[in-house]
């Protein structure tokens, strides 16, 4: 299958991009903390990341995507068209839509300096939102035309200078106002923006795309596309969507206020940034190989829709690779939680105490990154088939769900992390439902070696699980006896070498008893394609 093939050329890119992506958090944690100044940088960059997932990567991408793919192959002058009109719609209604955010955040009454940052911050990042999301659809352009790594590779550009405006100002202007610093930032991520449209106007310029808004010749295409692009942004944007609305209430200590209709608000101030801290972290997994998986397997989907068979073999093939990467990704994550968060994140104003902070949340997150993975494949599936009603009524269910146990969660003993464990309980409903009513139309989803091959897949996990457990309890003796070796001999070294041990082991482990259990998904993570 030659979605397999470019499922590793995503990974790897996408791989790439976020260990730059670490590179930029690690940069904010040790230069912010973990405070209200990251609270608000974090709900301002939000906005803009909701409109890229929900627009540019989410529901406009799904909807153009087989539409460009078939014109491409049937009517490649009207495949250019319809690029080009998309463009260049989708560039006037989020500038206006920008303006009007613009208007209204000015609008916002501030009452303390927590707020007024927060909305200036808002502000100046609003314009990435149709500057990324413009790249995000010249990116699946590329990706109709088999050309990944370009898209796959463009945050670096927006890591890189957010990675220079957060070290290299604190080094050169060491006591500055950490406000103004914070707003320096701010100011870099719409320098990023402008960068990855050039990059990306360069990488499409043998496509013919141009602006126009003459859409007479596609007219049909383009009202097929935006009749399905709205159910498909609930259906593929419930992560997004819940990931807002959980920042939002994070945020609201510094948004409103301590208290709530007279009382005690049970989140405090900082809560929204290690919630968004140990995002980062479990979105980790979930980028490089889940939602890679389902990016590269949507237009070969779409394509093979009008096979029932060849269609149920690569849906099979998408649904076993997911769960091959993200079970052991998921349990994985779960020990290494503290590592992980301690060797990212601590340092300078990131303190031992935000560690168990945010590896506490990421407790709540890990498990989500299988069924995230899974959900995304199945979600395309339904929309290679034509149907995008399915997938937006469970979504509309689970964003529901998901705000009622938020708000109850919350003042549990879990505090911040419920609004991880809100999430994680929703993935794994949202997939579980999504897959029984695919396997009633999808004929024999779940064969005989699918069953067998997800058992596998189980029993590979479990006793990973155990191995790297029993190993991470034995590791401190090891080091210990290193411990007078230069920089491993610091704590955040030790951190290092635990983290670093533990994940070879963990890959280690999975690949030697994939090879001895003779499962074929092993060789399919690695771009290979032949058969069991």
């Amino acid at each position: 299958m030659s979605f397999v093939k470019h499922a590793r050329t995503v990974s790897l890119l996408t791989l790439i991009s976020r260990f730059s992506g670490f590179a930029r958090d690690a940069a904010q944690s040790r230069v912010f903390g973990a405070g209200p100044i990251m609270d608000a940088f974090a709900i301002a960059f939000q906005l803009p990341s909701l409109f890229r997932r929900l627009f540019g990567e989410g529901a406009l991408s799904a909807s153009f995507t087989p539409l460009y793919a078939k014109l491409q192959q049937d009517n490649p002058l009207k495949a250019k068209l319809l690029a080009s009109v998309t463009i260049s719609l989708l560039t006037i209604v989020l500038a206006a839509l920008t303006l009007v955010g613009e208007a209204i955040v000015l609008s916002l009454p501030r009452t303390d300096d927590n707020q007024r940052l927060a909305y200036q911050l808002m502000a100046t990042m609003l314009p990435y939102m149709p500057l990324i999301c413009v790249v995000a659809l010249m990116g699946s352009i590329l990706n109709v035309h088999g050309k990944f790594a370009v898209a796959a590779a463009s945050p670096i550009i927006l890591n890189a200078a957010i990675i220079a405006a957060s070290i290299g100002v604190s080094y050169m202007h060491g006591g500055l106002e950490v406000s103004r610093h914070i707003q320096i930032v701010a100011w870099s991520v719409i320098v990023a923006g402008l960068l990855q449209v050039a990059w990306m106007m360069w990488s499409t310029r043998g496509y013919g795309l141009r602006l126009t808004l003459q859409w007479h010749g596609c007219r049909d295409s383009l009202r097929t596309m935006l009749t399905t692009m709205l159910p498909m942004m609930i259906g593929l944007g419930v992560f997004q969507i819940n990931t807002f609305i959980d920042s939002m209430i994070a945020s609201y200590p510094i948004l409103v206020g301590p208290t709530l209709f007279g009382m005690q608000f049970p989140l405090t101030e900082g809560s929204n940034a290690a919630m968004n801290y140990a995002t980062r972290l479990y979105e980790f997994p979930l980028g490089v190989f889940g939602i890679a998986i389902a990016t590269a397997i949507f237009p070969t989907l779409s394509r093979q829709a009008s096979n029932p068979t060849m269609f149920a073999q690569t849906l099979r093939r998408g649904l076993r690779l997911a769960l091959f990467i993200g079970l052991p990704a998921s349990a994985g994550l779960i020990v290494v939680r503290t590592h992980l968060t301690a060797v990212v994140f601590q340092g300078g104003q990131f303190t031992a105490d935000d560690t168990i902070r945010v590896a506490t949340i990421l407790l709540g997150f890990a498990p989500a990154v299988v069924a995230f993975s899974i959900m995304q494949t199945m979600t395309r599936a339904f929309y290679a088939l034509g149907d995008t009603a399915t997938p937006t009524r469970v979504s509309l269910w689970m964003v529901c769900l998901n705000f009622i146990l938020n708000c109850t969660l919350i003042w549990t003993p879990l505090n911040t992390s419920g609004l991880a464990w809100s999430t994680t309980i929703c993935a794994f409903l949202q997939a579980a439902i999504l897959i029984f009513i695919l396997h009633r139309r999808v004929n024999s989803l779940f064969d005989i070696q699918t069953r067998m091959a997800s058992l596998k897949i189980f029993a590979a996990t479990l006793i990973m699980t155990v191995v790297i457990t029993a190993f991470d309890h034995a590791l401190p003796i090891v080091i210990e006896t290193i411990a007078h070796i230069s920089l491993l001999g610091t704590a955040w070294g030790q951190s290092l070498m635990q983290l670093a041990a533990l994940t070879l082991c963990g890959v280690a482990c999975i690949l030697i008893l994939a090879k001895w259990w003779h499962m074929s998904e092993w060789k399919w993570a690695l771009g290979q394609t032949d058969a069991e």
